[in-house]
């Protein structure tokens, strides 16, 4: 070999182990993965009543859900994960019942996208709702992220 092949190989060489010990580096400083951050409260009966119900009413052509999304719509509506440890049930019931609900959570989206009132469902319909949401739970440990999450979606601030 010539000279200058070797400083090429000695130069690829340790380019080589540069990049393995940043990769090495950064995997060691990661937390292990805790599995998924959401879970719900409420017996099956219940939730397959309430999903039935948000089905019904379309709720996921703008929220997701169990991070399942309409692929044919694009919204920025909040997602339903993990809402429950945000609000509880009688925030939720008054939100839905508010002919207004945009005068209890205000929205940056455009009129015809922000969150229609649900004020002329059954009461039981929006009490199942409302129960339903405030048990969906995110863990202790996600918490934060899911807080600065609907920050930013009503704020667009970080």
């Amino acid at each position: 070999m010539r000279r200058g092949e070797l400083w090429i190989l000695g130069i690829m060489g340790i380019s080589a182990l540069l990049v393995a010990s940043v990769n090495y580096l950064r995997d060691r400083d990661q937390t292990p993965d805790q599995g998924i951050p959401f879970y719900s409260t409420l017996s099956e009966e219940s939730s397959a009543r309430a999903t039935e119900l948000i089905r019904r009413e379309n709720c996921r052509d703008c929220h997701s859900l169990w991070t399942i999304r309409n692929v044919l719509e694009s919204v920025p509506a909040p997602m339903l994960d993990g809402m429950g440890s945000l609000h509880d049930e009688a925030w939720f019931y008054n939100y839905l019942s508010a002919p207004n609900p945009q005068a209890i959570l205000p929205s940056r989206l455009k009129p015809e996208y922000r969150m229609p009132s649900y004020a002329s469902l059954p009461e039981s319909d929006r009490r199942l709702l409302a129960e339903y949401m405030a048990s969906l739970k995110a863990k202790d440990w996600y918490l934060d992220s899911l807080k600065k999450a609907e920050h930013h979606a009503l704020t667009g601030e970080d």
